[in-house]
């Protein structure tokens, strides 16, 4: 059969859509706008990490020429916070400060030196609290309550589920191990820093004196619209969200944070605009990074390698308030089973608050951490064992369209096909001879450089199956339109925070309606102009959004192909849309320009308008009390084999190569795709080595971008990318997520090609040079470097959750 000869845009390697924009610094961010008579503010924030606001007193900072407006907890005295479950944080601290940072008035000011010089003259008289700086020290303490939200003493939210039999899996193993891990917290690092520029325009005739607008940069500009008009008492018709060009999130702009509030509240006191850009030091204190996570691991195995029982503990130091901190629990135990077929499978986990920055999400949100854990305890399974760590993962990988132990729908999975992929590319079966060979000279002698190689696999989610609120309504929607001079206008309420959202948006409805990307034009990431989006997170949009787009652009083209197949006089099933163009896909010759077809089928219809919308879909989680985080409409899943070189005279930890498979079904653009995988290997390799948001005396040791630890391109290893994977049935053309998933099988792997180099464990994160060194002199004297336990609790403080995969209700359920 004849076909106009066209290629698909979908898997094509195509450029960004703002990418010139961006290289040529057209792009603008929202720290780059600047209004008629705006105003500059500036956050006053705490000096102590816990202590009682006594009094403020702001009479001579109003007093210094240039100084507009001041403003304290007490105008602003409505809590918020980004779950229903945790509204414990205020814009600007009422009643106590809780860590260093914690703001405590704002100014706005003419220019920005009076608004910094302004802060010097705002006098605070505080209370010293005692401040806990660590998970150990918030339970040790419990009479020092730092957050009204602990339930008891400073647990924020402790759970425990039990799925199937877990006394009887250790009863049936021929080995039992048990391992303790900890994962230093980081921060996200976005190159913008946050910013908010915020306008008022006054109505003396409108009850509520006026309507605000908000620009920020933010991952979640409809959350932030629904804190905004609860936080200032406005209606949500009166509150308007837009995201300007974003320089990077990684998670760290999910929240609403309080210098969007204090902007958009001097502005309407002023009625002029205001903008607040956070410095360097004030990003790593707004934080809402990596969790410190200090983990328990107790498996069962018989002697194959095949896995009987699983228990895993899991403390998170959630910092002062609660942010994300409830799902990232649940996030610390859900995903265990979606990778590895378990029987059964016993968590437990923890958040407790600390006297530090609040933790929240950051790529791969709650899963790095325990997926570190459990993949070093596998290999030292598989070491214990004589298993090769390959085949014992091999042995225990979840099946492709199965419920797991905890009642997670598994759709697509090609993890057996990434293990595969790196294994071969890297030469992972023949790491002894690496390991055995000479590595040069060193003065004569031998080499101090040791090699080894690790493996470890992981997954993700396609988009979290629940919305924050939970109700009915879609998570994610599109609109089009088409005008009748032949553009095509795409309408979404997605943050493009760099990982190619807004492309792969024009890329889906630039292939459905047989256009070129050029035309179309998109409009995103406004809540007065776009459909609602539930934000940038989760590794969501692709999946969602991208349904919707198809949803939506298919509408519109069965309009078009009606009155082109009666103009054409063929059946409208015979018809195709390329290159601007609706042709007979049996006679190409005959053919109707898309302009035409949209002015045909506008005469007929009038103005061409179609919305999509998108849903996960019902029933892809169980019915347990804690069941709504883990569940996703589709999981990736992802494989990384890690060579590494170590200095045994110095500690260096070299991580000389990468090779990483991805499981993306089909990558809308494989371009874009490796760029996300590389993205992950990148930070997977900072979190190993180099990053961790420490403290000392409440404050934070290394505020700045010259201090905190991250990689450059120099100290990049060499990464090999691999796209694998089955179309998944319910993906936008079987595509899946790869913004996060890459990252977690990184570190896992670099610790464990640590372990083949030198022979000694290093179970916690970053393995410094110093650590290693100490592993090496305590493994010659008998003392391995240990994660120091946790002292219970023996019985963990809350109810046991028992549910297994053949209930349709839990039979012992015990909330929690």
């Amino acid at each position: 059969m004849p076909v106009r000869d066209h290629a698909s845009l979908i898997g094509a390697p195509l450029p960004k859509v703002d990418a010139y924009s961006k290289v040529t610094g057209r792009a603008v961010y929202t720290d780059d706008m600047v209004l008629p008579r705006m105003l500059y503010g500036r956050l006053l924030r705490s000096p102590h990490p816990h202590a009682i606001i006594r009094s403020i007193d702001t009479s001579r900072a109003l007093a210094l020429p240039g100084v507009v407006a001041v403003i304290t907890g007490a105008d602003l005295p409505h809590a918020y916070g980004i779950l229903p479950s945790s509204q414990d944080e205020h814009a600007l601290a009422v009643d106590k400060v809780r860590y260093v940072g914690d703001p405590v008035a704002a100014v706005a000011a003419t220019d920005p030196d009076s608004a910094e010089q302004a802060l010097g003259l705002i006098d605070v008289a505080y209370e010293l609290l005692p401040a806990l700086m660590s998970i150990d020290e918030a339970l040790a303490r419990p009479e020092v309550k730092i957050n009204a939200e602990a339930r008891v003493g400073n647990i924020h939210k402790a759970v425990a589920f039990e799925f199937g039999d877990v006394a009887a899996g250790f009863a049936q193993a021929d080995y039992v191990r048990e391992d303790w891990f900890f994962y230093e917290g980081n921060n996200h690092v976005p190159i913008e820093a946050h910013s908010a520029l915020a306008q008022w325009e006054p109505n003396p005739h409108d009850p509520h004196g006026g309507k605000l607008t908000l620009w920020s940069s933010t991952q979640t500009p409809h959350y932030v619209h629904r804190e905004l008009s609860k936080v200032l008492g406005l209606p949500p018709s009166h509150v308007r969200v837009i995201v300007p060009s974003l320089g990077g999130g990684f998670g760290g702009k999910t929240d609403p944070l309080s210098h969007e509030f204090c902007a958009a509240e001097l502005a309407r006191r002023t009625a002029r605009p205001v903008k607040i850009t956070l410095t360097r030091e004030e990003v790593f204190y707004a934080h809402r990074g990596r969790h410190p996570v200090k983990m328990w691991v107790r498996s069962g195995a018989r002697r194959d390698g095949t896995l009987t029982a699983l228990h895993f503990r899991s403390w998170l130091d959630g910092g002062a308030y609660g942010s994300y901190g409830v799902a990232t629990v649940y996030y610390t135990g859900a995903l265990q089973p979606a990778a590895y077929a378990l029987p059964c499978y016993k968590f437990e986990g923890m958040r407790v608050f600390t006297n530090k920055p609040p933790c929240g999400p950051k790529r791969g949100h709650g899963t790095t951490q325990p997926r570190y854990a459990l993949e070093v305890h596998l290999d030292k399974l598989a070491h214990e064992l004589q298993i090769d760590p390959l085949e014992l993962r091999r042995r225990n990988l979840i099946a492709p369209h199965s419920t797991t132990v905890n009642g997670l729908r598994v759709t697509s999975c090609a993890l057996d096909e990434c293990l595969t992929g790196v294994a071969e590319a890297s030469g992972f079966g023949e790491r002894a001879a690496l390991r055995q060979a000479e590595q040069g000279q060193n003065g004569g002698g031998p080499s101090p450089l040791r090699r080894g190689m690790g493996l470890a696999a992981s997954t993700y989610l396609c988009g979290a199956g629940r919305p924050i609120y939970w109700n009915p309504l879609p998570h994610s929607a599109v609109q089009i339109r088409l005008d009748r001079s032949g553009g095509v206008t795409v309408y979404c309420g997605a943050t493009d925070v760099g990982q190619g959202s807004t492309s792969m948006l024009a890329y889906i409805v630039a292939e459905e309606l047989g256009v070129t990307v050029e035309q179309i034009a998109m409009a995103t990431a406004d809540t007065a102009l776009t459909p609602v989006d539930l934000g940038s997170y989760s590794s969501r949009v692709t999946f969602m959004a991208g349904n919707a787009a198809i949803a939506a652009a298919r509408t519109l083209r069965a309009q078009l192909f009606a009155v082109a197949a009666e103009r054409l006089g063929v059946a409208a099933e015979r018809l195709a849309a390329a290159g601007g163009v609706i042709f007979d896909g049996e006679d190409p010759g005959r053919a109707l320009p898309f302009v035409e077809a949209v002015q045909l089928a506008e005469a007929r219809h009038g103005a061409l308008v179609a919305a999509g919308s998108y849903a996960p879909p019902p029933g892809i989680s169980a019915d347990y009390k804690g069941a709504g985080v883990g569940p996703a409409p589709a999981y990736s899943y992802s494989a990384c084999v890690a060579q590494v070189a170590v200095d045994i005279e110095t500690g260096e930890l070299l991580v000389e190569k990468l090779w990483l498979a991805h499981d993306i079904g089909q990558a809308i653009n494989p371009l874009l795709a490796i760029g996300q995988v590389e993205g992950g290997a990148y930070m997977g390799c900072a979190e190993a080595t180099m990053e961790q948001q420490v403290f000392r005396k409440g404050r934070h040791r290394a505020p700045s971008l010259l201090d905190y630890k991250i990689p450059t391109t120099l100290d990049t290893p060499a990464i090999t990318s691999i796209l694998v994977g089955e179309r998944d049935p319910e993906g936008p053309y079987g595509a899946k997520e790869v913004g996060q998933g890459p990252l977690n099988p990184v570190i896992p792997a670099i610790a464990n090609a640590v372990f083949d180099a030198i022979g000694v464990r290093i179970d916690e994160t970053p393995i410094t040079p110093e650590k290693v060194l100490k592993a090496l002199r305590g493994a010659g004297q008998g003392r391995p470097l240990t994660v120091t336990p946790l002292g219970g609790p023996a019985a963990w403080p809350t109810r046991l959750v028992s549910w297994s995969p053949e209930q349709s209700e839990p039979a012992a359920l015990r909330e929690a």
